[in-house]
């Protein structure tokens, strides 16, 4: 038995190899998705800090990136960067957000940690 939802988007469920992951709609137990994240991104190892309101209500947001660490490092500097600004804020797709206008803060802590990192945008 094999069903199908009617917008097109692709096999959901068959009986014939179970459950089907909805990123790379491969079988669960050969998911490929865990391993492309496992893998950091190809960068130059420069971190780039930069300044962003857009799409934030008008919040301002410092934003860390280009480094190249896997997932769980890059959540672990993410929350060294915040408990240096005294801030919140998170990390998605591979860049970190620290809230409110904290370049020098981040580019100090950086520094402090042997990252090397560069201002980019205004």
């Amino acid at each position: 038995m094999i069903k199908k939802s009617s917008s097109g988007s692709g096999l959901v469920y068959s009986t014939e190899s179970g459950r089907m992951c909805p990123d790379c709609r491969q079988p669960v137990a050969a998911c490929i998705c865990r391993q492309l994240a496992k893998t950091p991104a190809k960068t130059d190892g420069v971190a780039r800090v930069s300044r962003s309101s857009k799409g934030r209500g008008g919040k301002t947001v410092t934003l860390v990136s280009g480094l190249a660490l896997d997932a769980l490092a890059l959540a672990q500097l993410g929350k060294q960067l915040r408990a240096a600004c005294g801030s919140g804020g998170t990390v998605k797709d591979g860049v970190i957000e620290v809230q409110g206008d904290h370049c020098d803060q981040v580019m100090q802590a950086l520094a402090k940690q042997g990252h090397a990192a560069k201002r980019s945008g205004g």
